[in-house]
């Protein structure tokens, strides 16, 4: 196993107690790699993959915004250096008094789907710009997103016709292709959905000024249930969006700029977890069949709740050589939805493990931090520390467990 981020690797090498790691400087370079490739696009970072103060100010300085899904994640961007003016309230879900509260803290667009949603924003952030989510299908990406938000192409219409004559200002539309997109045909259905309603709107009257093209912007460094490397078609992908951004700017009625919510794509391969040998067993199961499991100090509640679906990839540091065995891949808990792989497919390694060597957990920054609970079996959530950066400081570093509010995957 290959890893190109030597700060990142250096770090972990360096830890002798389990915690997750994330190289600040990999994260800015990942950012300044996406505006290459979409000039002139907002960034607003969706926060609800990592929400650490540093990953925050890190982007912050780098110029993005935030795509925040609940007042406490304003806040704490707010905090965090982000100007409220590129902080948006992505999440269609909202109370009135959070509405409210994003409305005190500066907040001035809001993401809808619907008219109920329209008329309370109305009442409890008067003038505000909001910009209407239109449903997807998710095809195509590990995590879908369907369902819960948006609404379809005819009703996208009538909520921002809705939205002016509540007194608020309708500034544009958004989709989300759902996360960890592998496929180019989905945002060419999005971009589809996109001309459809600028053109409606158009022909009603109604001026946008913006699309935000969501998230959905995939990570790179997952395998699948067998090890393989996922491998998305990213420079596929980019050239698509960069198509579908033509189409929506040649649509009369609309003087239109574009935003990007990426969360997993600039923080996922940027974190790694420090973990260890719980203990490498082999037994007999209800089905008579002889099977090894690995037991590691870090699973689905401290840390990897993803991994029903990714496979994240391991590294044995202390075993480079030596015989393979395949096992099961678990993590500490009594439960039984704590085992890793999809499918529990087993993974090759070291059939030297001992209990107490280290295990490096790569590509696992996105979510990491976000979906830990509160110490599940009393498996206390994974410290954090950052290194890298280029706020002239140095290495910035920290422990903790913050975590922002609820809303869609990117």
């Amino acid at each position: 196993m290959t890893h190109d981020d030597a700060a990142l690797l250096a770090a972990l090498a360096d830890a002798d107690e389990d915690r997750i790691v994330f190289d600040l400087a990999g994260i800015e370079a990942r950012y300044e790699s996406l505006l290459r490739e979409l000039p002139g696009v907002a960034v607003r970072f969706a926060m609800k993959a990592c929400p650490l103060d540093e990953v925050l100010a890190c982007l912050a300085r780098k110029g993005s915004g935030v795509d925040a899904a609940s007042p406490h994640e304003i806040a704490q961007a707010i905090a965090a250096g982000v100007p409220p003016g590129r902080i948006h309230y992505g999440n269609p879900v909202k109370s009135d008094t959070d509405i409210a509260e994003a409305h005190r803290l500066g907040v001035t667009l809001f993401a809808t789907d619907s008219p109920e949603d329209v008329a309370a924003i109305a009442r409890h952030a008067p003038g505000a710009r909001v910009f209407c989510r239109l449903a997807t299908d998710g095809f195509g990406a590990l995590w879908g997103l369907s369902d819960k938000f948006g609404c379809s192409v005819e009703d996208a219409v009538l909520v921002l016709r809705a939205a002016r004559q509540a007194g608020l200002t309708p500034a544009g539309l958004s989709v989300h292709v759902g996360s960890q997109q592998m496929t180019t045909e989905a945002w060419q259905r999005a971009f589809d959905q996109l001309t459809d309603v600028l053109e409606a709107l158009a022909e009603d009257g109604v001026a946008l000024d913006h699309v935000n093209l969501g998230g959905g912007l995939p990570a790179l460094g997952y395998l699948d249930g067998h090890g393989t490397p996922l491998d998305p078609p990213l420079d596929k992908i980019f050239a698509v969006v960069r198509e579908g951004m033509e189409r929506c700017a040649r649509v009369a009625g609309h003087r239109l700029h574009f935003v990007v919510e990426p969360g997993r794509h600039l923080v996922a391969d940027h974190g790694a977890i420090r973990a260890h040998v719980s203990r490498l067993t082999t037994r007999r199961g209800a089905d008579g069949r002889l099977r090894r499991w690995l037991y590691l100090s870090c699973g689905k509640f401290n840390g990897l709740y993803e991994m029903d679906d990714v496979r994240f990839p391991l590294v044995f540091p202390t075993h480079p050589d030596g015989p393979l065995v395949p096992a099961t891949v678990a993590g500490p808990t009594c439960d039984s939805a704590d085992t890793h792989t999809p499918g529990r497919a087993p993974v090759p390694v070291p059939a030297a493990l001992a209990s107490g060597d280290p295990v490096w957990v790569l590509s696992s920054g996105a979510y990491a931090i976000s979906y830990m609970s509160q110490g599940f079996n009393g498996f206390a959530p994974l410290p954090h520390v950052c290194v890298g950066g280029g706020n002239g400081n140095g290495d910035t570093s920290g422990d903790g467990d913050r975590r922002g509010g609820a809303g869609g995957g990117s």
